[in-house]
């Protein structure tokens, strides 16, 4: 009796399904979920390696009342976003545009483009470093060819927040023009054909039928790149540091600062769940307003 029992319920989909997904589901309990766990309960002490000791909220308490280079690295990270975000998304799709275009050599066009976001961080870091070198960078000879004085980019706390918001600019190429061109591809020609029956120009077309059906496109690079541009770490740990006057001290290399070079582990555990929790809520609030913009195919209006 028991041995036919064991034989139907074997015979469902749902044991096996839960069986194949087991490794994943324990490597995620062991190596996501447990540790986040962990450095939650860590947020809540003041753990320095040698000693830790429960304070509650007081972590959390002090970064917000107490820490004025929080609320600068807060700013910085907020004005970074506010500028990197759109300025990428607006270059991914221009390009997104231009590639779309059938000519000779398009593949190569395409593969020239994307090369860019296959450099590895820190040697992008290192490159960059390099172009905004006051002295000798490319960026500055540039200028001096216009007759413009030089401009110290890395050193001046004026432009220290540009340069990297310029700098963000090289990845426009990669992964999400992918995605805007993906989009574009997969606008029906019957939508064109119909509104160029119309007289629509080449722009009404691009903006009362293209700009529409890429709407979701948009609204996926527009939620990646907020939550990648609340995550700069590796290039403002190598070229600045988070100088100078803590002109590039992103909330992310505050954080690892705290937690890895102080070695305040609470603290810098604090800061994590509070990106965390930021995240979550801008998140929700661009899902939210999603439904207002947003078009998909089929949908009733």
């Amino acid at each position: 009796m028991e041995l036919s029992r064991l034989r139907r319920w074997l015979s469902r989909p749902g044991p096996w399904g839960f069986f194949f997904i087991l490794p994943w589901l324990v490597g995620f309990l062991i190596f996501t979920a447990g540790p986040m766990a962990s450095s939650f309960w860590i947020s809540l002490h003041i753990y320095d390696l040698h000693q830790m000791d429960y304070v509650g909220g007081e972590n959390y308490r002090r970064l917000l009342f107490k820490d004025p280079i929080f609320w600068k690295s807060v700013r910085v990270t907020l004005t970074y976003a506010c500028f990197s975000v759109p300025l990428g998304i607006i270059l991914s799709l221009g390009l997104a545009v231009l590639l779309n275009q059938k000519v000779r050599g398009q593949r190569l066009f395409r593969t020239f483009f994307y090369m860019p976001s296959l450099v590895p961080a820190v040697a992008s870091a290192l490159l960059w470093s390099w172009v905004f070198n006051a002295d000798n960078g490319i960026l500055n000879q540039g200028l001096s060819v216009f007759g413009l004085p030089p401009i110290k980019w890395l050193q001046d706390q004026h432009w220290a927040l540009f340069a990297f918001v310029l700098m963000s600019l090289w990845s426009s190429g990669g992964p999400r023009m992918v995605i805007f061109l993906a989009g574009l591809q997969a606008v029906p020609d019957s939508y064109m054909e119909a509104a160029m029956l119309d007289g629509a120009t080449a722009w009404q077309r691009f903006r009362s039928v293209t700009l529409p059906l890429l709407s979701p496109v948009m609204f996926f690079n527009l939620v990646m790149g907020v939550i990648g541009s609340f995550q700069v770490f590796t290039n403002a740990y190598v070229m600045t540091g988070g100088g100078p006057n803590n002109a590039t001290k992103f909330f992310a290399l505050y954080l690892f600062q705290n937690a890895f070079e102080y070695f305040k582990l609470g603290k810098g555990s604090a800061m994590a769940w509070m990106l965390f929790g930021t995240l979550i809520v801008i998140t929700t609030v661009q899902f939210r307003l999603a439904m207002r913009w947003v078009y998909y195919e089929g949908e009733a209006r």
